[in-house]
């Protein structure tokens, strides 16, 4: 197989950063259907290409990494936009960041390619690249705490195709089942049958998946909540002249009855939603317990505890007392804590949302809360982006309950990206989600991860609903990633086989 001349004059690692930039147009809020294939297509034919006419693992890798990049670069170009928040201080970060996480995330592409090319043979390098690149994604989501965003299931397929499988393989078997369909067509020329084979199953297995239910058949509880979106501009929120104002802003959406009359079951405030500390929260709990009329409230809050400083979610009944509360515990590296915090000290480097050196402390039990709509798995900003955090609750929670502060992350992709995957997480579990962001996007997320009411970005808002019920317990959530990890490893293994084989 041989490249068109203008293609090769481009060079194989050209192409293969531009094939990352394409791919990565299938993200939100592009959410380009044809990006995510397109883009899989050209660099298999890249790789097989590749590695036909050098034949050094090296080489494939140097590709993978340029796809990861390029990939990454534009998938994640909302990191720099927590630069911005004090630019004097931080905006000389943000290149250095962007390109240190693209390039740093790539190396698992570059590994899963030279892999590929190393321990493959002949066409069957294909069937070694699907392996080696799913495992490299799914080990992604784990490996120095993790980072899974822009994971293959985030890119956008036709209709509600996802949203139907997460529940079964969850979002790194959604991802395997992409590289399925697409990876082996480029072997269209040599082997047809072989190329289009794959794809035909994945077909197969989509059709055979029950279609989601009309929205109008959804069951609903009899409780209603309410989503407060106060739309607090990160570098406005902590300014003494303003921050009370939009505390203010907060307790008058939060207040009045709803269209049906009466007050909400549970009113629900985002991340870090009053600028103070819960050790002064009796400074302003008379205000709330006013604005509330009786109703329960979830807010985010930080708090102090022995010269530490934890991310809180706080409970609190209608009468001001406080239930219970939750420390966050999957913290943001460089955000929310510094790894080897010492080290970075000598430099003057801390981290963007740290209080005290080192940054925030972790909480130690990931628990249900139980509030007055049911038991809720708290999860704080970060921590919906990671299945497994959803996955290690003690046990089934009636729904998940996700407050964050998307301010940090702009207003192009980063906040839209983040949406998705808590549809994911909706989905994965068969649980309803309420989602409460400062700047947006808030929303109403049912069972099957569709969003069922939300309020646009930007905007200040109060949004009312019914909460969903949720479903009975998906295998994912039973099983977790488990299969997924098998079945790749066994891949692996019988597309080595040639390769052993040679050897005896």
């Amino acid at each position: 197989m041989s490249l068109p001349p203008v293609l090769q004059r481009c060079g194989p690692l050209g192409l293969g950063f531009a094939a990352g930039a394409v791919m990565a147009q299938g993200l939100a809020p592009v959410a380009a259907i044809w990006a995510a294939p397109l883009a899989l297509l050209a660099v298999s034919v890249l790789f097989l290409h590749d590695v036909r006419r050098r034949d050094k693992p090296a080489w494939a890798g140097a590709l993978g990494w340029c796809v990861g990049t390029g990939y990454f670069a534009f998938g994640l170009s909302w990191i720099m936009e927590p630069f911005q928040i004090d630019a004097a201080a931080h905006g000389w970060m943000a290149p250095f960041a962007l390109a240190g996480l693209a390039g740093g995330l790539a190396l698992f592409w570059a590994l899963a390619f030279g892999l590929a090319a190393g321990l493959g043979r002949g066409d069957g390098r294909i069937v070694m690249l699907i392996g080696c690149w799913g495992l490299a994604e799914l080990a992604r989501g784990y490996v120095l705490t993790g980072f899974p965003w822009a994971g293959f299931a985030q890119l956008a397929v036709p209709a509600d195709l996802a949203l139907r499988l997460l529940p079964w393989i969850g979002a790194p078997g959604v991802a395997v089942l992409l590289l399925i369909a697409v990876v082996p067509l480029a072997l269209l020329r040599c082997r047809p049958v072989w190329a289009v084979a794959p794809g035909v199953v994945v077909g197969a297995l989509a059709v055979l998946t029950p279609p989601l239910p009309a929205a109008s058949d959804l069951d609903l509880t009899p409780q209603t909540v309410r989503l407060v979106q106060p739309n607090a501009p990160q570098n406005e929120k902590w300014l003494p002249e303003k921050r009370w104002l939009f505390v203010q802003r907060t307790l008058a959406l939060s207040a009045g009855q709803t269209e049906a009359g009466g007050r909400p079951d549970l009113v629900v405030w985002p991340e870090t939603a009053l600028p103070t500390l819960q050790n002064y929260i009796a400074d302003v709990t008379p205000d709330m317990v006013a604005a509330l009329g009786g109703a329960e409230l979830f807010y985010g809050i930080q708090r102090e505890e022995n010269g530490r400083y934890y991310n809180s979610a706080v409970v609190m009944s209608g009468e001001g007392e406080r239930l219970d509360i939750y420390d966050k515990i999957h913290l943001v590296p460089f955000g929310e804590y510094m790894p080897l915090s010492a080290l970075w000290d000598r430099f003057g480097v801390f981290g963007l949302a740290a209080r005290a050196a080192g940054g925030y402390a972790p909480g130690t039990e990931r628990r249900l809360l139980d509030t007055a709509v049911g038991r809720a798995l708290p999860l704080i900003c970060y921590e919906g982006v990671f299945a497994q955090d959803v996955n290690a609750a003690p046990a089934r929670p009636d729904y998940l309950l996700l407050i964050t502060n998307d301010a940090w992350f702009g207003s192009y992709s980063g906040p839209y990206q983040h949406l998705v995957q808590a549809q994911l997480r909706a989905a994965e579990q068969g649980l309803p989600m309420l989602r409460v962001a400062n700047t947006g996007v808030s929303a109403v997320i049912d069972p099957y991860g569709r969003l069922r009411a939300s309020l646009a970005l930007n905007t200040a808002g109060a949004l009312d609903a019914r909460l969903p019920a949720a479903l009975p317990p998906t295998l994912y959530s039973r099983t977790g990633d488990w299969p997924v990890l098998l079945f790749l490893l066994v891949l692996i293994c019988v597309a080595a086989l040639p390769r052993l084989h040679a050897k005896i």
